[in-house]
């Protein structure tokens, strides 16, 4: 029954998770963008209490269970493990000791880049931010680092789920090895009986975590992720998820294997129902699309228009500054996955490498549009209203006069009269008709960089504001 709930709850979590990623129209927004908010990593750097002490108490509670339900890597390589799993036949798995050196080596070194603000490192092993990239970057390609970084991700993740189990959350991911600190002490947990125990080794052998050692009756609950299939597996009722504070077992649960002793070599293939969630991911990533030149009615050739090169980068209204929100952002291309408009892109600067960024090319920022503040899990966007969002400065206009449709002559003006703010006006001077921008009113929202004319850069620009004013 333990088994069958799990099952239930991590599938919910998984195609929630994944539909948030994929759809760009916002209607599951409001119905499943509180899983997000729930994952560990992004509601430490939000500071969200509330989930953080949750999840807490969870583990103390129940184990790992956050591993084996909630966070929708974790539940992938369960999908993968299981193929794996079925293609090896009846003893896909055994005891493996801990690989202690490589697990607490990379918690070291995820702590460290956290704390010196390497947020690319951190991008890279938080399982949540992996996930998500690998879902967006099926429809989201427009960045190579993106799609290269998923790829290898999903390879490595793969290979190993499918060889190994649970070997990517027990010797990698950081957020396992946080967990498995709690998970030891936990209240309930999966308990062996050796005086009911006949060392089939099936519970052994069904561990995805390879954490039961049958031999010695013992558990490692620092990587057991609360799976359930041993329990569902064993045939003579030897293993119990039971309450264990304060309980001292006889000595015969701690008994070591006797080689006298007969061993009834059983094997089940109970538990045959599909769990086989990976087909809600697209395995593989999109290959990137070559874009042609768009003709204009057959006769003249209109170029694309491309980003300028900005003094600071444009973060979203929402964010407190350029480095608070890149302190916090795990690149889990929720909020470029979200964007209606094609104005968060992730970033291909070394230092802010996968990160979001906001660019007009394809549009801009428009300002009754909230929905990434409404999203994001880290905290790097806050959430605010339409009506707040008005009042955000997070870049500057500036107009390159040479370039200027309106002072060679042309009848333009775009740049004033889609200005939803009125920061750009027309004034005459010496050279004619000149936009002018109120810096004291532009709040960086990009429409006139977007509705521009000129090409391929245009004769208006947004730079970014290091420290946002509200």
């Amino acid at each position: 029954m333990l088994r069958k709930l799990r099952i239930i709850f991590a599938v919910a979590f998984l195609l929630g998770i994944t539909l948030l990623f994929l759809d760009s129209s916002g209607a599951v927004q409001p119905w499943l963008g509180w899983m997000a908010k729930l994952q560990f990593l992004p509601a430490c750097l939000a500071l969200n209490v509330a989930v953080i002490v949750g999840l807490v108490l969870l583990t103390l509670a129940f184990g790992r269970v956050y591993c084996s339900v909630i966070c929708p890597l974790g539940v992938f390589q369960d999908g993968v493990a299981r193929l794996g799993a079925l293609s090896r036949g009846r003893a896909p798995y055994k005891y493996k000791k801990e690989l202690k050196w490589l697990r607490y080596g990379v918690f070291v070194l995820f702590v460290a880049a956290l704390i010196a603000g390497v947020q690319a490192a951190v991008a890279v092993l938080a399982p949540y931010s992996a996930y998500g990239r690998i879902v967006s970057a099926v429809l989201h390609h427009n960045s190579a680092a993106v799609l290269i970084v998923a790829g290898v991700t999903l390879v490595v993740v793969g290979v190993l789920a499918f060889i190994g189990g649970r070997t990517y959350c027990n010797t990698i991911c950081p957020v396992g090895t946080c967990l498995s600190f709690l998970a030891r002490f936990s209240a309930f947990k999966p308990v062996i009986d050796a005086d009911k125990c006949k060392n089939c080794h099936i519970c052994e052998h069904k561990c995805k975590a390879q954490c039961i050692d049958i031999a010695n009756h013992k558990i490692d609950y620092s990587r057991c992720v609360d799976c359930f299939d041993c329990l569902e597996n064993c045939k003579f009722d030897a293993l119990k998820y039971e309450y264990t504070w304060g309980k001292s077992f006889p000595a015969s649960r701690t008994k070591t294997f006797s080689p006298e002793k007969k061993v009834e070599k059983v094997f089940s293939d109970k538990g045959r129902r599909a769990f086989i969630t990976g087909t809600a991911i697209v395995a593989g990533t999109a290959l990137l699309k070559a874009q042609g030149k768009k003709v204009d009615g057959g006769f003249a050739e209109v170029l694309p228009k491309r980003a300028p090169e900005r003094e600071t980068p444009l973060t979203p209204p929402g964010s407190k500054s350029v480095k608070d929100f890149y302190r916090r952002c795990t690149a889990c291309q929720l909020c470029v996955s979200e964007c209606p408009n094609g104005v968060l892109r992730p970033s291909a600067d070394l230092e802010h490498l996968m990160q979001p960024e906001m660019g007009f090319e394809k549009g801009f920022c428009r300002p009754e549009c909230t929905r990434c503040s409404q999203l994001c899990p880290a905290g790097a966007i806050k959430p605010i209203g339409k009506e707040e969002k008005t009042q955000y400065h997070v870049g500057t206009a500036h107009v390159n006069l040479d370039a200027c449709l309106s002072l060679k002559g042309v009848n333009c003006g775009n740049c004033a009269t889609k200005c939803p703010t009125g920061a750009v006006t027309m004034v005459e001077s010496e050279r004619g008709l000149t936009p002018v921008v109120a810096e004291q009113i532009c709040i960086g929202c990009g429409a006139c960089e977007y509705l521009c004319p000129v090409r391929p850069i245009s004769a208006i620009t947004v730079n970014g504001r290091e420290e946002h004013i509200l």
